[in-house]
């Protein structure tokens, strides 16, 4: 999403992200659309909500899937008419806005389940990318790790040389089913644990990477 934004004319305008999943269902309306004074208690002031806030840029819905039913209907709204109406406002306001959402879910099973709006996928739907997991592109591990490496370098304070082949072949090697988030977040713990100027070799790597599968293997 972030590629998408910044290699575009759009990328002068903001880029905002948010998950739904991690917004209450009950704040879902006001945090998107936003609110207007005395819209409901304790709404003490007017607030642009975060799609008024990405007008000019892209806004990433990320797990779009959780989205509730009442705010799927709003946002339909948004992706024809271009449009927003705060909560509690009644004056319409234009939006020029690029929406990017992202699903770990399957939507045409959760609209058959009723789950998710037809209408609302459909609209969605335009270019769609589909991101394979990380075990069937296992090309990506190594230029992965080398961005995880920088970027916890820089944030940890320390000087890391990498990874040894071994370890890189380890890594290559597991199935990774938190995919890109769990080889992250693998690569800070590394590189917390690490000695300054040292590198990281297959020893160091924790025990579910060496050995999957391995708690299956001892149980009773």
């Amino acid at each position: 999403a972030n590629a998408i934004h910044y290699l575009d004319r759009k990328r002068k305008g903001p880029f905002i992200a948010i998950n739904s999943a991690a917004v209450p269902s009950e704040l879902v309306e006001s945090e998107l659309f936003g609110y207007e004074k005395g819209a409901f208690t304790g709404a003490s002031s007017a607030k642009p909500g975060k799609l008024e806030c990405a007008a000019g840029g892209t806004l990433f819905l990320d797990e779009i899937g959780t989205l509730p039913l009442h705010a799927q209907a709003k946002l339909l709204r948004v992706l024809q008419d271009k449009t927003i109406e705060r909560l509690g406002g009644n004056s319409p306001v234009k939006v020029d806005i690029r929406i990017i959402a992202a699903t770990n879910i399957n939507l045409e099973e959760a609209v058959r389940d009723g789950g998710f709006r037809q209408d609302l996928y459909y609209r969605l739907k335009v270019v769609p990318i589909e991101l394979p997991p990380l075990r069937e592109r296992k090309e990506d591990i190594p230029l992965l790790v080398e961005d995880f490496l920088e970027a916890n370098c820089e944030k940890c304070g320390k000087r890391v040389i990498g990874l040894s082949v071994a370890a890189m072949r380890r890594l290559v090697e597991y199935r990774w089913p938190g995919n890109v988030r769990e080889l992250e977040n693998l690569i800070e713990r590394l590189v917390v644990e690490a000695g300054d100027f040292s590198e990281i070799n297959e020893e160091d790597l924790p025990f579910d990477v060496l050995f999957p599968g391995a708690d299956a293997m001892f149980s009773v």
